[in-house]
């Protein structure tokens, strides 16, 4: 595996790096020159043209990978090549309801998680309204979601753009929930228990060193258990 070294100026250059790299944090976190946020162009970083923000549906439907919050509260792109080890490794070799009977997973963690499941692909705003998380009834729902996320129970599959009444998308994209099951099919569901939780967190951790060769790996661990 090459070094973690590319720059994204284009799409096309961020599907190449995913691809090529497997996992991808978004932003800056606690390894050093680890992230797009450290790798891409001005002109793609939140200026007046498009760029990183608004590929992201693209790029998830494009190179067919995960997205999410995913290490250090932070989101991540991740390639198949590597998500059903990440998803097997943070689950702990666990379905979820598996994971409910043995009281791993709170209540309201499989509230939210069987609604969704009911209704996937669904909308942020969608599942907000079907599980009454407004401002007057329940409260956590970004919380419980990005916990999700972290567990490798659910992923962002689009981003969304409302539209104006002259056909005019406008504000930040909103996201889209569903579960690497559904989302990916059988790539995803022949190979997330394929190996132990054990060797899944080692295959990680062998990877991400491989790319970081300057990075301590005591870090490298922290870093993959840390959702």
């Amino acid at each position: 595996m090459a070094q973690f070294d590319f720059s994204v100026d284009t799409k096309e250059d961020l599907i190449n790096a995913i691809n090529r790299f497997g996992i991808i944090p978004y932003f800056r976190n606690s390894i050093p020159g680890f992230s797009i946020e450290e790798h891409v162009s001005p002109r793609a970083w939140f200026s007046s043209e498009e760029g990183v923000w608004e590929w992201k549906g693209p790029v998830i439907r494009e190179a067919n990978c995960a997205y999410g919050k995913f290490f250090e509260h932070k989101a991540a792109f991740i390639s198949m090549d590597w998500y059903p080890d990440f998803a097997n490794f943070r689950r702990d070799g666990y379905d979820f309801d598996a994971r409910y009977d043995d009281g791993l997973v709170s209540f309201r963690e499989k509230e939210l998680y069987d609604l969704l499941v009911a209704h996937e692909p669904i909308l942020s705003k969608g599942l907000k309204v079907r599980g009454d998380y407004r401002k007057e009834g329940k409260k956590g729902f970004e919380t419980l979601i990005s916990r999700l996320q972290a567990t490798g129970y659910v992923v962002i599959s689009d981003f969304v753009y409302l539209q104006d009444k002259a056909g005019r998308t406008y504000g930040w994209g909103v996201s889209e929930y569903s579960t690497p099951e559904k989302l990916f099919g059988d790539i995803f569901t022949d190979r997330v228990y394929a190996r132990t939780p054990e060797e899944s967190y080692e295959r990680l951790v062998a990877h991400l060193m491989s790319m970081l060769p300057e990075a301590e790996e005591e870090k490298v661990r922290k870093f993959i258990i840390k959702g």
